[in-house]
């Protein structure tokens, strides 16, 4: 934990330091000694703020702020969180020499189906999604995962839950290098996407082909299609293990600041492995 938590803070404050990063040189607690408490918090607290501040306060010698303080100042660093993420994912493509990818999505609920009434996180029924492979309904956010064929990810979009997968992928702006193969199932049919980014992006799509499709596949192509996609959804069962049984937010902003942070905080743990 230790060593993994030097990691993650060593990480953090050389890219900021590379990306030419200022802060506030008086602050009480940096900026990176901030995102790596969240992290933490991510990785070993199912993501509760104040258990990893008092093990950076007790363990690292942070001088930590008060928790709303620190609320704030994480919502405050969002984009740079992020930027982190699209920075890691873009060395991990660069060592990806076999240019294969895999993508699926996973469902996240804010409350269980009889507390939708309840709710004060979310209001819409564009929320209600279905989850196809647990045959029930929930109410929250779906999120869009690209990973590596080992099942690093390397690029996330997160949608309403009614979202279906082929609407999401059209709304994603994937940054894949050319040449990559990019392995999805059925629910990413789109023969005029498929089109579209061979000839404009040299990417391959390799869906997987229901019974009745156009372009169908061969039995080979399809079980090599089948076998690669069995890894990312070992992927989200490991992120989701992460999870608490509840996510505590009182806001949408904050519940999508914690999704992201497990899957961050998943995506360092497979590069530290």
């Amino acid at each position: 934990m230790t060593d993994y938590t030097i990691a993650i803070y060593c990480f953090i404050d050389d890219f900021l330091k590379k990306t030419g990063y200022k802060e506030n040189p008086i602050k009480k607690i940096t900026d990176a000694e901030l995102m790596t408490t969240a992290l933490v918090a991510a990785r070993y607290f199912s993501g509760n703020h104040q258990k990893s501040m008092s093990y950076m306060r007790n363990h690292h010698g942070v001088d930590m702020i008060d928790k709303s303080g620190f609320n704030r100042r994480l919502h405050g660093l969002s984009m740079q969180l992020n930027a982190l993420f699209i920075g890691l994912g873009s060395t991990l493509k660069e060592l990806n020499t076999e240019s294969k990818y895999l993508i699926d999505s996973f469902p996240v609920s804010v409350c269980r189906n009889v507390r939708i009434p309840r709710n004060r996180i979310l209001k819409q029924e564009a929320y209600r999604g279905r989850n196809a492979s647990k045959r029930e309904y929930f109410y929250g956010f779906k999120v869009q995962v690209i990973t590596t064929v080992e099942g690093i990810p390397v690029e996330y979009f997160i949608s309403a839950g009614s979202f279906a997968d082929i609407t999401a992928f059209q709304a994603m702006n994937i940054d894949l290098p050319e040449g990559s193969e990019l392995y999805g199932d059925s629910g990413y049919t789109d023969y005029g996407l498929e089109d579209f980014y061979k000839e404009c992006e040299n990417i391959q799509l390799l869906i997987e082909r229901k019974s009745n499709s156009k372009r169908g596949d061969s039995p080979a192509l399809a079980f090599i299609k089948k076998q690669l996609r069995k890894r990312i959804e070992t992927t989200f069962s490991e992120i989701t293990a992460f999870f608490p049984l509840k996510i505590h937010a009182v806001t949408p902003e904050g519940f999508l600041l914690k999704v992201f942070l497990f899957l961050f905080a998943y995506t360092l743990k497979r590069v530290e492995a």
